[in-house]
């Protein structure tokens, strides 16, 4: 489909949402009253949704808040945000909602090469979040042997994932780090194994070039595939086929907005900002131009040599609206503090710490590395963004370890 085709899709995709949600979504309903023709006076005409508008909405009709299309008894799954507040929010699917989350994800499963036949390895514990039972279950759907990974240490898993011949492995970039790390620790040689896939998500960490490239020395001769998703949209995107680092969103599945992070007014083709997005299939529980606070750099409009006409996302998901820090008038991202360290080698683990100096932001980073690895990693950070940034050495195994997103920036009083 082209951008024309694409945007006639998702013009008819708006319409049906639209009808099912004046009708059933005490939510929605009201926000999409107004009649819309074309996809502009669509964005123009239907206000964003946030995550605070949706946490509110749980609160005051708790326990699922007002966001469901059809009655309680039609939905079968529930799953939750992860949340460091301690107020995830829940989310209700029913099997036709599933069953659409499903098709994506056999979307990035197909992008990455997996195939029915596969032996797929699953290498986190099963909590109540989405991404984890979506991809399970679209595994098994599509002819995978799916091999749950909950409840096992890392070298367990190892042992789990290579006794059974995985040719795939799910997890976050950081949790791969870990489990190359623990086959190393263990003396095991991952070019016996069957592994050829890591599919990753997460975190932005599978299209920062240093961490790719970590990846690629930990897991020889496998190829590092991307995406992302939210438990409030579903998967979003796959991974080029033929590009590494460059994220197609799914279209016409969704509409998909860049928008100005400070005014939320809309950018030119190619500015980068905010990702906001409509799923135009999950109609039972939706999200209607739902800022997502992910930072994208989208490329011009036009074919991919992939053959896609679907948007392209240069670098993948780059940072989190809220993640950036601004140090003596320098914007940091924690994607390129990541790619920085991973490209140094040598650093097992590490953490940024943020605080407050006489009204201004500082960051130290502390890493677990030789006192010339440091120094080599202080001396780069000042190449990338033009300042001192101090390194701390910290000891072997100190640092926090993760197998689901990583939380590696800290705030800490000065």
């Amino acid at each position: 489909m082209n951008r024309d085709a694409i945007g006639a899709a998702q013009l008819d995709g708006l319409h049906a949402l639209q009808r099912e949600l004046r009708a059933g979504n005490a939510f929605y309903g009201p926000r999409m009253a107004t009649p819309f023709d074309t996809l502009a006076a669509f964005a123009e005409q239907v206000p964003f949704t946030v995550k605070a508008d949706l946490a509110e909405d749980q609160r005051l009709h708790p326990p699922f808040g007002r966001n469901h299309t059809y009655p309680l008894d039609r939905y079968t799954r529930f799953c939750q945000t992860s949340s460091t507040t301690g107020h995830p929010l829940r989310w209700l699917d029913t099997a036709e909602s599933w069953g659409w989350m499903l098709d994506r994800w056999e979307r990035v499963f197909a992008a990455a090469g997996v195939r029915a036949g596969d032996r797929v390895f699953f290498a986190f514990s099963f909590g109540p979040f989405l991404g984890f039972w979506t991809a399970f279950d679209a595994a098994t759907r599509m002819g995978c042997l799916a091999i749950p990974g909950g409840g096992m240490s890392s070298t367990a898993r190892l042992r789990t994932l290579i006794d059974s011949g995985a040719t795939v492995i799910c997890c976050t970039p950081t949790y791969a780090i870990r489990l190359g790390e623990a086959a190393q620790a263990e003396g095991v040689d991952l070019r016996a194994s069957a592994v050829r896939t890591l599919v990753v998500a997460g975190e932005p960490g599978g299209s920062v070039p240093g961490t790719r490239a970590l990846l690629q020395g930990l897991w020889p001769e496998t190829r590092i595939a991307d995406h992302h998703g939210m438990t409030e949209t579903g998967p979003v995107t796959y991974e080029c086929p033929l590009r590494t680092g460059v994220l197609h969103v799914m279209e016409p599945a969704f509409y998909a907005e860049i928008v100005d992070p400070q005014s939320g007014a809309p950018l030119e083709a190619g500015q980068s900002g905010e990702l906001v997005l409509t799923n135009l299939g999950r109609t039972a529980s939706p999200v209607v131009r739902y800022r997502t606070g992910d930072i994208v750099q989208p490329e011009a409009p036009g074919q991919c040599v992939c053959g896609s006409w679907e948007t392209a996302l240069a670098g993948g998901i780059l940072t989190r609206r809220d993640d950036m820090v601004i140090v003596r008038g320098v914007n940091i991202y924690p994607s390129a503090v990541e790619d920085v360290v991973r490209g140094c080698g040598e650093v097992a683990e590490y953490r940024v710490e943020v605080s407050t100096v006489r009204s201004m932001t500082e960051i130290r980073l502390v890493a677990e590395a030789e006192g010339e690895t440091a120094h080599r990693l202080e001396t780069a950070l000042r190449a990338a963004f033009g300042l001192r940034i101090p390194v701390a050495v910290a000891a072997a195994g100190t640092l926090p370890r993760f197998e689901m997103k990583a939380r590696r920036w800290v705030r800490v009083t000065a």
